[in-house]
């Protein structure tokens, strides 16, 4: 072969390199989660939203005559390692960012986009703290905080079940400790209960016997929880297996398909808080169809939250006109987006306005929404 071939090699390559997405002009959308590892079941959800909401846009021409490129990046849902995602989609130059997903890996990864000024939003992130202390005020969500779930299980827990002594117990984390903590509080508050136990259970181990002898000890007739699947699992069906059946009500962690699958027929009447039942509104119902013909299944845990994130966020840079962050934070605060969890905009610390949650339960395999 001649040096006229090797030529036309290097020059068909340079073309193809200048024409890639590494050196076209896009919305670059970071989508850090736990896409792996145990918790995966709350994340991936997310990576499914954003590259659905990008394809929308895309297949419209996108905005401001860019596509929108999906930046995906694993935490496992572990702060050491959301600290390294977010650390890539800034050197990524991702325009605004989708997630984290849980509120430890959130916290920890947050001070690096403030930073870098690259506005952030979480369908689950739920510890008051991350807009209430106006820290960050690149961060926004769309779903509601700790403090109003706690709210609603004590409540359903004392005026609905009747419940005298109630058990507390937490995965010792930041969103599984500040709901338990916030569940004391209420509970103390009530004048018409007590907590019995405050408890936290290490994330990862195989035997909860020893907390589970402490609950029976403590004569309580339900439970609290503060946490995800993985450990609400075992601790029900270790109670379960003790014949102890009280009511066990956890928080939004909880309420996955995850953890019925995993639990079996010891997650029958389990409780738990999660955002409004929205299956009747039409964005939501397009939302979910758009999922199953792209993925062929039925979408999984916060996956209407991120859609309307997603939303949310692309619809800001295009009411914007632009990328710049601030710009984009004022289009959040000022417009509303059509989203499958309703019509959204912002309050001035981030909170979506007109959100919230209900109780739901494990009947026959699934969990159902309590009126």
């Amino acid at each position: 072969m001649g040096k006229g071939w090797l030529k036309s090699l290097v020059a068909g390559v340079a073309i193809t390199l200048l024409a890639g997405p590494a050196f076209a002009d896009t919305i670059k959308l970071g989508v850090p989660g736990a896409h792996s590892g145990d918790l995966a079941s709350y994340g991936l959800p997310t990576v499914n939203a954003a590259k659905i909401v990008a394809k929308l846009y895309n297949e419209k021409g996108g905005i401001l005559g860019m596509q929108v490129e999906v930046l995906p990046q694993d935490d496992q849902c572990k702060p050491e390692l959301a600290t390294n995602a977010a650390t890539k989609l800034v050197s990524d130059k991702a325009t605004v960012v989708l997630g984290h997903i849980c509120s430890g890996a959130t916290k920890a990864a947050l001070p690096i986009y403030k930073e870098a000024n690259i506005v952030v939003m979480s369908p689950s992130a739920t510890t008051p703290a991350l807009t209430q202390s106006k820290e960050y005020p690149i961060f926004f969500r769309t779903i509601a905080s700790d403090d109003q779930q706690a709210k609603l299980g004590v409540s359903y827990a004392i005026d609905k079940l009747g419940l005298k002594k109630i058990a507390v117990l937490h995965d010792k984390g930041d969103y599984g400790k500040g709901y338990a903590e916030f569940a004391k509080t209420f509970i103390e508050e009530s004048g018409k209960a007590e907590v019995v136990l405050f408890e936290g259970v290490t994330p990862g181990a195989m035997d909860y016997s020893a907390v589970v002898q402490k609950l029976r000890r403590s004569k309580a007739d339900g439970v609290m929880y503060g946490g995800y699947h993985p450990e609400a699992s075992k601790l029900v069906s270790q109670m379960r297996k003790k014949r102890m059946d009280m009511p066990f009500i956890a928080a939004d962690g909880v309420k996955d398909d995850t953890f019925i699958k995993v639990a079996g027929e010891n997650a029958e009447g389990v409780y738990a808080t999660s955002s409004k039942d929205v299956s009747k509104l039409p964005m939501y119902q397009e939302a979910i169809a758009h999922h199953k013909a792209e993925f062929g299944t039925d979408p999984g845990a916060f996956y209407k939250e991120a859609y309307a994130a997603a939303t949310a966020l692309l619809n800001a840079v295009e009411k914007a006109g632009s990328t710049d962050s601030d710009k984009i934070k004022e289009a959040l605060r000022n417009n509303y987006a059509e989203t499958p969890i309703g019509s959204i905009k912002f309050d001035s610390i981030g909170d979506a306005e007109g959100i919230g949650f209900s109780m739901y339960q494990v009947q026959n395999g699934q969990y159902v929404e309590l009126q």
